[in-house]
């Protein structure tokens, strides 16, 4: 490895000597000769541990700076402006927090520092998310796994939950349950029963869950975090868990409960200044506001968000909560605003099967509705059809049977009977046994 070979141990060692104005007996003296330190610096002899120690401490330097040529205090500095590049990202645009991840990981690959290499890749991975270029952040999270192949898997859970998160963004559900449920078992089974590894993995796979229409796993994962919650001290774990937990009480009908788990949150990334995590609150108390029928504060908290995330050039989780907006514009009686806002994300392909499936499908759901309230049925089969495409690839089953009941109503209503029997058929397929098709057993409880 870079520093470590007797050759460049040997040079190493030649130039400090040189520059104290040592002789070889001298730095030799009194532990070994002269001659082994000619040796030595010709790169001939790789030094003992002990021999290192001694050399070191003739040489006025530390053994690590000795042996890798690495200063102690390089490190420390790494550390402090990967903190430095946390802070940018969490308060900032991803693009501009991204060249600072990248010039870290050149330092941290130059120093042979491979926590900081993996710190840094999980940094570009979290910069791609934001940015919406989810094949890249995969890539970055799968290399920070394969740095922490050898570590214990806690180390390892914050990469496997962006590689999770990344496909989910994706439309790949069942991938990311699949990635969460088989770290949670391994986590599980090795008696490694590290509170901040479990409470990531259970909140994050609320989200596919619910998704997926797996609400008793979303509601039994939110539990667990719940219950793991007073075991953790990073206030921005202990606020994505109020985060999660929040979407499986809006699906129990719990809004105000979960306006108040949302509060919470919202209060954490805002001491916290997580300007992304903060939007996202808004995003989610704005579908709490709609679920309630509250259209006007559901709009203003959808605006929030999007504004908020707008000004960090989060570009995909802009498009989603434009969709969610849109769906409150057209309840509000302003089909036109909401057409207008929808149209450019999918002709410019802002949203598609590749990014955000399950909000690419909601907003030709929109537009199919848009499209039947003015009477225009073919535009409305034709945008059903499309999110019926889109949604089949990720297996979200509650939207995918709420989408066959529309199509179904539609083709009835024209009088095609049997091909409105078919689309109610599919839609109760998915609605009777939602992610029992597709997932496996579910992870055991921790111990």
């Amino acid at each position: 490895m870079l520093g470590q070979s007797p050759e460049e141990i040997g040079r190493r060692v030649l130039r400090l000597r040189t520059e104290r104005r040592l002789t070889q007996r001298q730095l030799a003296e009194p532990a070994y000769s002269a001659a082994y330190v000619s040796t030595l610096e010709a790169g001939k002899v790789r030094p003992s541990e002990a021999a290192l120690r001694h050399l070191a401490g003739r040489l006025g330097v530390t053994v690590e700076e000795l042996a890798t040529g690495r200063s102690p205090h390089e490190a420390t500095r790494l550390r402090a402006r990967l903190t430095d590049a946390r802070r940018e990202l969490a308060t900032g645009a991803a693009e501009d927090a991204a060249a600072g991840f990248r010039d870290l990981l050149h330092e941290a690959e130059r120093l042979e520092l491979t926590a900081e290499r993996a710190a840094a890749l999980l940094g570009l991975g979290d910069c791609a998310l934001e940015s919406g270029d989810l094949t890249v952040a995969r890539d970055h999270f799968e290399a920070a796994e394969r740095l922490l192949a050898h570590e214990p898997l806690p180390r390892r859970v914050p990469a496997v939950r962006g590689r999770a998160t990344a496909h989910l963004l994706a439309g790949e559900l069942r991938y990311a349950c699949y990635l969460l449920e088989t770290t949670l078992d391994e986590l599980n089974a090795s008696g490694l029963h590290d509170p901040d590894a479990l409470l990531l993995l259970y909140t994050a796979s609320i989200a596919p869950y619910m998704d997926m229409g797996a609400h008793a796993r979303a509601a039994h994962a939110a539990e667990l975090a719940l219950a793991l919650a007073p075991r953790v001290s990073d206030p921005a774990l202990v606020a994505g868990m109020h985060r999660g937990v929040a979407r499986t009480l809006i699906a129990e009908g719990r809004t105000a409960e979960a306006d108040a788990s949302l509060a919470k949150a919202q209060e954490l990334y805002r001491q916290l200044s997580i300007r992304t995590e903060l939007a996202h609150c808004h995003w989610m108390r704005g579908y709490v506001h709609a679920q309630d029928g509250d259209l006007e504060r559901a709009e203003q908290e959808l605006r929030t968000a999007r504004d908020m995330l707008a000004s960090k050039r989060a570009a995909l989780f802009t498009v989603q909560v434009e969709v969610e907006l849109a769906d409150v514009l057209r309840r509000r009686g302003r089909a036109a605003e909401a057409e207008a806002l929808l149209r450019p994300l999918l002709e410019v392909a802002e949203l598609s099967a590749e990014r955000g499936a399950v909000h690419a499908g909601g907003a030709h759901r929109l537009l199919g509705l848009i499209a039947e309230e003015r009477g225009d049925t073919e535009c409305a089969e034709e945008h059903y059809c499309a999110a019926l495409s889109l949604l089949e690839r990720t297996g979200a089953a509650g939207d995918l049977a709420d989408l066959c009941r529309l199509l179904g109503d539609l083709l009835r209503r024209e009088g095609r009977v049997e091909a409105a029997l078919d689309a109610y058929r599919t839609g109760l397929g998915h609605r009777a046994a939602p992610g029992t098709t597709t997932l496996g057993p579910a992870p055991a409880d921790p111990f």
